[in-house]
């Protein structure tokens, strides 16, 4: 709403119409704790009444920041990613900033580099890179982006600064949990070999296995879909050479559970299966997964710690890990 002046509304129009001064007003917009609840419901009413909106733009000449994050992500259409992105953007806006996403359709050089220098041109204040791909981090080598750079995930540098589940550790849960339900032999459908989380879950899984002393040669890879479970699901279910299966996701584990469906097998009489991530969905599975658990919303909070301590100058180098957690449900105990 413009004022009978034609302008539009100012600090100082809320200032004058709550009858406070406008340090008041700058206390309530954003939220500081010393405000009383008269005043506080005062001012918003003014705000609302007048129709104030801050002027972003003239903040960042006087600040020299745009409130702005750039994340660069890409397979949003997956459970993990898209779960990953939704706890960056609460923790950034908690923080008081807004997000701006870039997600890649593929992941090639090109892609990356025009991400950034878009970022660049809309002057963010720092990058979060969701992008856990073997090639990122050397074509990131390419642009001195002069803001900060954090990383979900690990890019394999212990230059670039990140927040991590430790998917090693996690898949090492789920393969000892069928190690200790008597399994001795545990096949791994695992995530693309070139995504460093697929990467580190398929390393958990075989070091799992040798610590126990057993075999490590029955690996399949998918593309994290529940249609390449499914694909993985149909051709396992002829072999049956395992009696257990540590699956990268739990998307491509949904599949692998209607294939052995559709054969016959049942689950997990014939064969356990443990998933990694746990959806939503996961415990409505037929059986409910048990599965690997990543608290993505605590993922978001240390990424935006770590990039608020850059952004201020604080030296955030290193990377901050979360721990994941089994959580043992109906498709997995000890083989019949």
């Amino acid at each position: 709403m413009k004022s009978s002046s034609g302008r539009l509304p100012t600090l100082e129009d809320v200032a004058e119409r709550a009858g406070v001064s406008h340090q008041t007003v700058s206390r309530v917009i954003n939220n500081h704790p010393n405000v009383s609840e008269g005043t506080r419901e005062r001012v918003e009413a003014a705000i609302a009444e007048l129709g104030y909106r801050r002027n972003t733009a003239a903040r960042s000449l006087v600040t020299r920041r745009s409130q702005t994050i750039g994340v660069l992500a890409s397979e949003l259409a997956q459970y993990g990613p898209a779960r990953t992105l939704l706890g960056v953007e609460h923790a950034a806006r908690d923080a008081g900033y807004f997000v701006s996403i870039a997600a890649l359709r593929t992941i090639t050089r090109e892609a990356i580099l025009d991400a950034v220098r878009h970022f660049l041109d809309q002057a963010v204040d720092g990058i979060v890179v969701m992008v856990p791909h073997a090639d990122t981090l050397s074509t990131l080598a390419e642009v001195n982006a002069g803001v900060p750079v954090v990383a979900v995930g690990s890019l394999g540098d212990a230059e670039v600064s990140g927040a991590m589940v430790d998917q090693k550790r996690g898949a090492e849960l789920a393969v000892r949990h069928l190690i200790e339900q008597g399994h001795r032999r545990i096949g791994h459908v695992a995530g693309p070999r070139d995504w460093i989380d697929g990467a580190a879950r398929a390393e958990g899984w075989r070091s799992a296995l040798r610590t126990a002393g057993l075999d490590d040669d029955l690996l399949v890879e998918g593309d994290w879909s529940a249609g390449s479970g499914y694909e993985i699901g149909r051709k396992i279910a002829g072999e049956r050479t395992a009696t257990a299966l540590f699956v990268g996701n739990d998307q491509m584990a949904l599949g692998l559970l209607r294939a052995f469906n559709e054969a016959g097998l049942r689950v997990p009489e014939d064969v356990s299966v443990v998933g990694f991530d746990d959806q939503p969905e996961s415990g409505f599975f037929t059986p409910p997964l048990t599965t690997v658990r990543q608290d993505f919303e605590e993922l978001g909070r240390r990424c935006m710690d770590l990039m608020l301590s850059s952004i201020d100058g604080g030296h955030s180098v290193g990377t901050t890990v979360v721990a994941p957690e089994l959580v043992v449900r109906q498709s997995s105990s000890g083989p019949a």
